[in-house]
């Protein structure tokens, strides 16, 4: 029987299998073209070990110093933790989150850029990302002078509201430190430069521990002594990325210097910017806007606390390949390189998926004791190991929408990301919470059932979206973003 030819294109599966009328087997031509692909997916995963390795421990170790903040003031009483926990909700609300979304629009234009061999433009796009995150976090350290007040008046527990306005604005330090060093960090990640922002991460935690324990417990600040650590190590590990940076060879082509050239064009970086910032905000506000209505459940003082361990667990979980998705998509897209980049994505959601399942297994396991590490109070332990089991069911959902999520970044589709994340949390997500939060007396179980509900619905429409992408046109786009003004191609970026 003759074979009929093939031409393989983005819509083939990665192995082809040919059927003959006595069973199955593979031409000369097939088994070639497996042996490619097998080493194209050896490749990447590669690749992808070799940056998420480190990536993963910025990451924890990052978000190790909320953690250990809280861990620190949980030890003063349930009032402490309680506050702590709903100062840190209102300051990643109003705060962390915005500027956290804006500094993403770098994955896009500095991934491509750096995927287009325009180096010279990574250093412009972050000293743009920059100036706008500064001037935009003036106002935002107004809010936080506020914090008590305003919690107040949207009917917070009075005792928790002013010892959370205590907290927030011994925090004010932190978000100029923290804008600037959401930029460095998305610029040394395009370059996947990794290992350095592991390192500073690591001293700023170590260092943070010491301050930690000194402010809290020797010093007499109390809860606030807390704020003041994460402030300073905040700014600690700016520092240490920026001379990184400023004296470093792997910098050189990317980094030269303060230009004039970044006060131009600005209008560029806003336009992606706040669909970046609306994108992310949408997602972040409604897992923390959970913390702020358990406030008003029956015993605001538990609920508060665990609904905020379960939020700085499941942000660990959430951030492990965050980063890592946007960096390699966007990279290959701008090279010209659409069927690596589609095989990235494929390989990152093999990964994602497998440790999801392998932390989920891990939460259950250590369900009955993790609590200790928060509060000595039996009741808080308790509520959180009856909760385990639902949030290694959440972590293992927002994995996934976290590549599919990164993909968007990658490709520049922030504002399609947006008008999902609206849908899937607002009109639906938030309300289910609330009907069985408060109207079925559910209490926190049944917030957190509305919110695993709504990432659901997330992951389940960027997953079609991501399924009907044309990869080729993704590419030509990421070009021409980076070469505007020029005739480019496809073949530009296939030698």
């Amino acid at each position: 029987m003759e074979r009929e030819e093939e031409n393989p294109n983005l819509s083939s599966p990665l192995i082809h299998i040919r059927e003959e009328e006595n069973g199955f087997e593979l031409d000369g031509e097939n088994k070639k073209g497996i042996i490619e692909r097998s080493s194209q997916i050896v490749e990447e995963v590669k690749k992808q070990l070799w940056l998420s390795g480190p990536l993963i421990t910025v990451n924890l170790l990052q978000f190790c110093l909320q953690m250990i903040s809280i861990m620190f003031v949980g030890h003063l009483g349930e009032l402490s933790l309680a506050s702590a926990s709903m100062a840190t909700s209102f300051a990643s609300v109003t705060g962390f989150a915005l500027l956290r979304g804006m500094a993403s629009a770098l994955d896009t234009l500095c991934g491509q850029s750096y995927g287009a061999k325009q180096y010279h433009m990574l250093g412009i796009h972050m000293q743009r990302a920059m100036l706008v995150i500064l001037l935009v976090s003036v106002p935002l350290a107004f809010i936080w002078a506020n914090t008590g007040p305003i919690l107040l008046a949207v009917g917070q527990d009075p005792e928790i509201s002013a010892e959370a306005g205590i907290y927030a604005r011994f925090m004010i330090p932190s978000i100029f430190a923290f804008g600037l060093l959401q930029c460095y960090v998305r610029f040394l990640q395009t370059q996947s430069i990794v290992f350095p922002m592991m390192i500073s991460s690591g001293i700023t935690s170590l260092l943070h521990i010491l301050v930690c324990w000194i402010l809290v417990f020797k010093t007499g600040l109390g809860n606030r002594g807390a704020a003041v650590a994460n402030s300073i190590s905040c700014w600690i590990n700016f520092l240490l990325l920026a001379l990184y940076v400023k004296f470093s060879n792997s910098c050189k082509k990317t980094w030269t210097g303060f230009s004039k050239e970044a006060l131009h064009d600005i209008l560029n970086f806003i336009r992606l910017a706040i669909p970046s910032a609306i994108m992310h905000c949408l997602e972040i506000w409604s897992f923390e806007m959970m913390v702020l209505l358990s406030g008003l459940l029956p015993n605001p003082k538990l609920e508060a606390s665990v609904l905020s361990i379960r939020l700085i667990i499941l942000h660990k979980a959430l951030t492990i390949f965050f980063q890592l998705h946007s960096t390699r998509v966007s990279n290959e897209l701008g090279a010209g390189h659409p069927q690596a980049a589609r095989l990235a994505v494929q390989v990152m959601l093999f990964m994602v998926i497998s440790e999801g399942i392998l932390l989920g297994l891990i939460m259950i396991l250590v369900r009955r004791f993790w609590g200790y590490a928060y509060s000595n109070e039996e009741e808080v332990v308790s509520y959180v190991a009856t909760m385990m089991p639902l949030l290694a069911l959440s972590n293992f959902i927002d994995g996934i929408q976290s590549v599919l999520s990164g993909v968007a970044r990658g490709c520049g589709w922030q504002n399609i990301g947006a008008y999902v994340n609206l849908g899937a949390f607002y009109l639906v997500g938030i309300p289910v919470a609330a009907l069985l939060g408060f109207h079925l007396h559910y209490g926190g179980k049944g917030l957190w059932i509305g919110i695993v509900t709504g990432s659901a619905i997330q992951s389940t429409s960027l997953a079609l979206i991501t399924s009907r992408t044309n990869w080729e046109k993704q590419a030509i786009k990421a070009r021409e973003r980076m070469f505007r003004g020029e005739e480019v191609s496809i073949e530009d970026g296939l030698k």
